[in-house]
């Protein structure tokens, strides 16, 4: 793997990060008003941090710039994950469109993992 990427949108991982933060605003649009300046604002914002931070990764100059910012996507997708579970718990929302969210979830957070062993692998 070369040190830059030509183009983050090439990336499987930053697409389907994309899609998941898609799926997570359909299903936080589907809860109560009241939660605008709650977990709405927290998920859509751990949601698009995930692709935002692999996009920024992407443009560094360094693997282990790049690496570093992918650990902070991996960890966006963990503020995610527990924001979630913790709405699901609450019952705000579609059942279906969480399980949606929590299969890509757990596919970008596979994919997150690889590409960051990868990249310290190869340094």
């Amino acid at each position: 793997m070369s040190t830059k990427i030509q183009n983050f949108k090439d990336l499987i991982v930053w697409q389907k990060s994309v899609l998941l933060a898609e799926k997570v605003f359909h299903l936080t649009n589907t809860f109560p008003k009241s939660e605008t300046f709650g977990l709405i604002s927290q998920m859509r914002r751990s949601a698009v941090s995930i692709p935002s931070n692999i996009a920024e990764g992407s443009r560094r100059s360094t693997k282990k710039d790049f690496t570093q910012f992918l650990r902070m996507a991996h960890g966006s997708g963990a503020e995610l994950e527990t924001q979630l579970y913790l709405s699901k718990k609450i019952s705000l929302g579609e059942i279906v469109r969480y399980n949606e969210c929590d299969l890509l979830l757990e596919e970008v957070s596979k994919m997150l993992s690889s590409l960051i062993s990868k990249l310290q692998t190869t340094n």
